[in-house]
């Protein structure tokens, strides 16, 4: 009967202590069991105008076989936060919680952010992120601003500009009101509707009627928004082509021979667009130049034309170039005078053949070892040929061949060379 008492305070302090390694074993488990997600777990909200704000909804889920609590949640990223979500929060095994993130931008450039929720009983985290865009305006434009350059007056230049809206929601542009002496603009009929990254592209237009500096600005009005577009260009006197000198006279010319001589055409007021050039003589030729080319305002271009004459005897012919000046043709007048070289010949003799030939055939070339052609039309029985045939200043190379009587033809004699002076 004594020990009966004892051997129950046995029997309870080992209850306790295997319960107490049932509970603890049981807590265990419960915190292995949590996995919460989000979905989506990063948030893309594309651009956003500053002061605007956009919103993205969140499915928190519970995909865990136990109740996991949300205590609390940290953030990076000041333009980013959450609505709708009351912390702490549970969700039991497979539940989900809605809530938002909003992206406010305060400044202009590429934002991103980050949200970090602490579970009770975890040691692990969720996290969620955050990335967007603040930009200053409903739509943009490309290029900002527009320079037009030099621009001859009485012309137009015509520049593409892009309006793009770079937001998600959709914009009306209802305006664009231009300023500025000679500017304007084509190709945009209003109102105009841009869905979230649409573009349009319309024309800015620079006419000036008056020469000097030029500006104006394109103010285009989207919903409450004013976008100004600056316009810059210059208007100049009217393009012009000139060439020098008026004429080219070549003088005399030996026929058969060549002269070429220089000339330049220049460009006023502005850039000047050489397309083309026509000759009506064949005995000249145009070269230094390949068309079409641009000669800069104040700037010039040379070329050159050479003189090749036919024939004895004076000639005249005209240079003319076309252009997108406003002197769109203008010409040159050349003259020169074939003149007949001094008459020459080569009288050329050679040994008899010792065997029984039929003729002689000559052949002449202009280098040295040849090729060579023939020059006589028909057999020549006697030794001896005159080549009345030649060009003064010209160097030639005489070969000849013997044709026996059976036809046969022999190789090429040894050569000689004549110079004409």
């Amino acid at each position: 009967m004594r020990y009966l008492p004892q051997y129950k305070s046995r029997y309870l302090v080992l209850m306790v202590f295997y319960l107490g390694i049932t509970i603890a074993s049981s807590t265990a488990l419960f915190a292995a069991s949590v996995s919460l997600s989000c979905k989506p777990d990063t948030l893309w909200f594309g651009s956003v105008v500053v002061g605007q704000t956009k919103k993205i909804s969140v499915s928190m889920t519970n995909n865990g076989s136990s109740t996991a609590t949300v205590s609390s949640v940290s953030r990076t990223g000041t333009s980013f936060n959450t609505s709708g979500l009351t912390l702490p929060i549970s969700l039991g095994a497979g539940q989900s919680k809605q809530f938002m993130i909003a992206f406010s931008p305060q400044t202009a450039q590429h934002l991103d952010g980050q949200f970090t929720f602490s579970i009770v009983g975890s040691t692990t985290v969720l996290n969620l992120y955050a990335h967007g865009n603040g930009t200053h305006g409903l739509v943009t434009s490309s290029p900002s601003s527009v320079n037009f350059g030099n621009v001859a007056l009485t012309t137009n230049k015509q520049v593409a500009v892009t309006l793009t809206n770079p937001t998600n929601a959709t914009v009306s542009v209802s305006k664009a009101i231009v300023s500025g002496s000679g500017f304007s603009r084509s190709g945009l009929s209003l109102p105009l509707s841009l869905t979230g990254g649409q573009s349009f592209t319309f024309k800015a237009i620079f006419a000036p009627t008056v020469a000097g500096n030029a500006t104006g600005t394109i103010t285009v009005t989207a919903n409450t928004y004013n976008l100004v577009i600056p316009l810059s260009g210059a208007g100049t006197s009217s393009a012009g082509l000139s060439i020098s000198p008026g004429s080219l006279p070549f003088g005399a010319v030996t026929v058969g021979s060549t002269k070429t001589l220089s000339a330049t055409l220049s460009a006023s007021g502005t850039s000047v667009t050489v397309s083309s050039a026509t000759l009506n003589s064949s005995e000249f030729s145009l070269s230094g130049v390949t068309f079409p080319f641009t000669i800069l305002a104040g700037k010039t271009a040379s070329f050159n034309v050479t003189f090749a004459p036919k024939a004895s005897g004076s000639v005249s012919a005209a240079l003319a170039f076309s252009s997108n000046a406003s002197n769109s043709s203008i010409s040159q007048t050349l003259t020169g005078q074939g003149q007949a070289g001094a008459s020459h010949s080569v009288d050329l003799s050679w040994n008899a053949d010792t065997g029984s030939v039929s003729g002689y055939n000559v052949y002449r070339g202009t280098k040295t070892g040849g090729p060579y052609s023939k020059i006589n039309t028909s057999l020549d029985s006697s030794t001896t040929y005159v080549d009345s045939n030649v060009t003064s200043g010209q160097t030639y190379f005489y070969v000849t061949t013997a044709v026996g009587t059976s036809g046969v033809q022999s190789g090429y004699s040894n050569q000689v060379q004549a110079v004409i002076p």
